[in-house]
């Protein structure tokens, strides 16, 4: 290859810079264009909500312009309104805006009576989020006091959204010994000021009192709050608490707290939330406006019905490998099962020229279905002529008198065609969507362009039919504007080659959550194979319907579906037999949403040799579902599998441990080409549970103020006692990830060019006189595998450290051997060979090495902290509940206490305990070999 090692790094390091980004937002000079806020579909009638979204994001184009230097404002925004809201005349269709593409969620909480703003974040620092999602008494500004002015509360998210920079307060560490020896409340800036209280509620009547610390943390105690001054002068940061009327900046580096233990400063190595802003693209050639700019302007945009036209392929090329009768099996479970009642369909057949099939009619009943069944293609021939299929689709809609802006079209076609290109333009200039379906190894680069243009999708399919990719493909292609309680939900996908005589074994889990309108598909190659079906009494069920002319069989259960294990059996009766199997069903009850999977890969293109991820989301409406086994497959353009298992451990690939996002990386390259993802989850035995933990990336919330020296306190923040709920019963999902294409894999064995992933969830405890870590192992390519060595240094300032690594003091782990990747590792070791004799922090990083000398990242910096902390004076009288140790009464009170190695002499070292007095102890330990590095 001769890459240097500089240039792999480059190229590695791409991924950050792209992004599967599914927003439709522009940046057009300084107007950030096409924003779509959407009301949930379930969401009751409420016009208020529109006003309260038109309020919200006209006071915080003014903000976000004060607060990026005059640079950037809202320019035009887009409401979606429910299909089952009522018409106005001041409502229009939406062309490309769907839910799917919603930048805002205006919806329930995702845990009831808990309105917390939130962002959805994958990714990592720099990196921008899925979407923000506010209730809808936030958006009427009922939670005001809670989370303060909704214009500043939509600012503060967006940095999470758009910018990915992350919170600049802390719930799990409220507090922090800082190096002014103080307690501190965990805020950018520190300026920022405040009471430590402890503040207890019985309706209207609370009493205060000062904090008191805790003997073991020797912080405040758990129940204590930082109540801040209403009346402030600092003016930063927007990222701690925008709420505060003076704070109209986000914290720079000449303002930026860098010890206090916020998220931002974990995730995006102690830079400034301001730093991590301006090196985004929006920056680029980009300049202060000399004039305020004009508020946002809105359209209001109500959901319809569906439109969709099929355009389907019957070219020459769809002769091989049983093409035809795969795309006549792929959309008869598109219209017997995906397509919603109440939408309206077209056909179009196309070779090298196109024929109108059936015009556009609305599904109101089984007849319309089976109609359009019947219209499948059976036989193929001729050249291919994408732009023709298309356009006649066009025709079809303008006789039916629907508007091509918003509709659907669902291209599936198998072959390259070079005039596809002459239709671009016309395609991404007609407002409709185009969804793409490429069949078999050969596909049009233009047609994948036009469905990332028109915010479509993009799947794909191998001719190796064991794999149900054709199934998948059509399976995904749901309403994106639908309510979830409506949509079909795959939960299972499977196939096999077998001879004659074998069989094909298997259980799917029909959970409560599911069981309306629930289908199990069978599909064959040669000849129809024995089926046994047995519901969860044990019954069997006999009675499918053969379609043998398709070569598939299928049973719809009427009603709702028996929850619990259904095991089905599938014997082959002739050899190479390829058979397959679809499950899917719709949501129980209205009122319950389904549990469901998304997935996705982090971008859409890669090049060899940077890294992709996979992530997977587990929910339950907007609740994380923790816990379960998901395993990812990835299909080559040749039909290789690579299988993955995903993980929600905070660690690798994964940004947060424990919030139903579950990620790894992706490096198994095997060749150019398109590749596809499946997704499959289940609940597993005693482990899946739905989490009640506040989400990550979320404003605030404000506990009261001081005014005039008293606390005007908010009623407490409603909170769980668990922060999961029992184990959920068993669940099956399968789903779709779509497609991507990569490129630049060389031939041959392929260098090894992947180190380890950062470590980002180093912890450090002081343990008398160790300092124990904890971390997850990394492997030897990124999250897989096992790494070589670990590499930790030691310093007292936190900057040397992180920008010169290499210097510090290095801590020997001659005998500390890496576990597989994903372990949880522990190291415990003695710190020597400190200088300063008033050390207050000793600062822990790590890397680790592979088998070929690559290098991960710096990991995230840990300290311990070699004093206690001085709390503020307690009035009303010493000691704690929570043990020895509190200030007020305490002799140690704000007394710096720090263990120092002073010097080592043969195999004694003297131990220092700084009081007030000098305290020395001789303490004999082992020799090291290498007293210049070792610990």
């Amino acid at each position: 290859m001769g890459l240097s090692r500089g240039l792999v790094f480059l190229l590695l390091l791409l991924y950050q810079l792209q992004g599967s980004d599914s927003s439709l937002i522009k940046l057009n000079g300084n107007g950030y264009e096409d924003v779509i806020v959407a009301i949930d579909p379930a969401m009751p009638e409420d016009e208020a909500i529109i006003e309260g979204i038109q309020k919200m994001v006209t006071e915080a184009s003014t903000y976000l312009f004060e607060a990026t230097e005059k640079r950037f404002y809202l320019k035009n925004v887009s409401i979606l309104i429910p299909e089952s809201w009522r018409n106005k005349p001041q409502y229009q269709r939406p062309g490309q805006e769907s839910y799917a593409h919603a930048d805002v969620k205006v919806a329930p909480p995702a845990v009831p009576g808990r309105d917390e703003p939130y962002t959805r974040q994958f990714t990592g620092c720099g990196e921008g989020g899925e979407y923000i999602h506010f209730t809808p008494d936030v958006v009427l500004g009922k939670k005001e006091a809670e989370y303060g002015p909704t214009g500043r509360l939509f600012v503060h998210e967006w940095a999470h959204l758009r910018w990915g920079v992350f919170d600049e307060y802390s719930e799990e560490k409220p507090y922090y010994a800082a190096s002014s020896r103080k307690i501190e409340a965990t805020r950018c800036t520190i300026g920022i000021t405040g009471v430590n209280k402890v503040q207890k509620c019985q309706g209207d009547s609370c009493t205060t009192r000062s904090c008191r610390t805790n003997s073991t943390t020797k912080l405040y105690e758990r129940d204590c709050q930082f109540f801040l001054d209403k009346d402030q002068s600092e003016k930063a940061s927007i990222m701690y608490m925008q709420s505060i009327e003076s704070v109209t900046e986000f914290c720079k580096d000449e303002n930026h707290n860098q010890e206090a233990p916020t998220l931002h400063n974990e995730k995006c190595n102690l830079r400034s939330t301001w730093d991590v802003i301006s090196s985004s693209e929006d920056f680029i050639d980009n300049v202060p406006m000399d004039t305020p700019p004009s508020p946002p302007t809105f359209s209001l945009l109500k959901i319809h019905e569906r439109i969709a036209c099929l355009v389907l392929d019957v070219s020459g090329s769809m002769t091989i490998s049983d093409r035809l009768n795969r795309l006549k099996q792929a959309a008869q479970y598109f219209l017997i099962q995906i397509i919603e009642d109440g939408s309206w369909v077209g056909m179009v057949h196309f070779n090298n020229q196109a024929t109108t099939k059936s015009e556009m009619i609305q599904i109101n009943s089984e007849a319309e279905r089976s109609k359009l069944r019947e219209l499948l293609p059976s036989s193929a021939g001729g050249g291919t002529s994408i732009c023709s299929g298309i356009r006649r689709a066009f025709e079809v809609l303008k006789i039916g008198g629907f508007e091509i802006n918003g509709a659907d079209i669902v291209l599936m076609s198998d072959g390259e065609d070079t005039t596809a290109k002459e239709c671009v333009d016309e395609v991404t200039e007609s407002g409709s969507i185009l969804h793409f379906i490429a069949l078999g190894p050969n596909f049009e680069y233009a047609v994948k362009n036009m469905s990332d243009l028109t915010g479509g999708s993009f799947a794909h399919s191998t001719d190796e039919a064991q794999n149900n990719g054709l199934m998948d493909a059509f399976g995904a292609l749901t309403s994106e504007n639908a309510d979830v309680t409506q949509k079909s939900i795959q939960l299972e996908s499977k196939g096999d080659t077998l001879d004659s005589n074998h069989w094909l074994n298997d259980t799917v889990v029909i959970d409560s959550t599911v069981g309306k309108n629930t289908l199990f598909l069978v599909t064959w190659k040669n000849a129809a194979p024995g089926i046994s079906l047995w519901d969860p009494k044990g019954t069997q069920v006999t009675d499918f319907t053969m379609d043998t002319d398709s070569k598939m069989a299928y049973f719809s259960i009427p009603g709702i579906a028996q929850a619990g294990t259904w095991t089905y059996n599938l014997e082959a009766k002739s050899d190479q037999e390829i058979l397959t199997i679809t499950v899917s069903s719709r949501a129980a009850s209205s009122s319950v949403p389904p549990i469901t999977v998304n997935a996705k890969m982090n971008r859409d293109t890669s090049s060899f040799p940077s890294p992709m991820i996979v992530y997977a989301e587990v929910l339950q409406g907007y609740t994380p579902i923790i816990g379960a086994h998901v395993t990812a497959i990835i299909e080559s353009n040749s039909g290789s599998i690579e299988e993955l298992e995903l993980l929600d451990n905070g660690a690798g690939a994964d940004t947060f441990k424990d919030d139903g996002i579950y990620s790894r990386y992706f490096t198994a390259y095997s060749e150019n080409g398109k590749y596809s993802l499946k997704v499959r989850a289940d609940g597993g035995t005693n482990s899946a549970r739905r989490s009640l933990r506040h989400p990550s990336n979320r404003a605030a919330y404000i506990p009261g103020w001081v005014v005039n020296g008293e606390i005007e306190g908010n009623p407490p923040r409603p909170e769980t006692t668990e922060v999961t709920q029992p184990v959920l019963e068993n669940f099956s999902r399968a789903a779709s990830g779509g497609a991507f294409i990569v490129s630049d894999v060389p031939s041959g064995p392929l260098p090894d060019l992947y180190p380890p992933s950062q470590i980002t969830d180093l912890q450090a405890t002081l343990d008398g006189e160790e300092i124990s870590l904890t971390w997850t192992a990394p492997g030897d390519d990124f999250d897989s595998g096992k790494a070589q060595q670990y590499i930790i240094r030691i310093s007292e300032n936190i900057t040397d450290l992180r920008n010169n690594f290499d210097e510090a003091l290095q801590v020997n782990t001659a005998d500390l051997l890496p576990n597989e990747a994903n372990s949880k590792e522990t190291f415990a070791f003695k710190p020597e060979n400190i200088s300063e004799e008033n050390a207050t922090y000793i600062f822990i990083a790590m890397k680790s090495v592979d088998k070929s000398d690559l290098s991960s990242e710096l990991s995230n910096i840990a300290q311990v902290t070699l004093f206690i902390p001085q709390a503020d004076a307690i009035p009303d009288g010493p000691g704690s509940p929570e043990g020895p140790g509190s200030p007020g009464g305490s002799p140690q009170s704000g007394v710096s206490v720090s263990t120092i190695v002073l010097s080592v002499v043969g195999s004694l070292a003297v131990v220092c305990i700084i009081l007030s007095a000098t305290v020395c102890v001789l303490k004999k330990r082992r020799s090291s070999s290498n007293a210049e590095t070792s610990f």
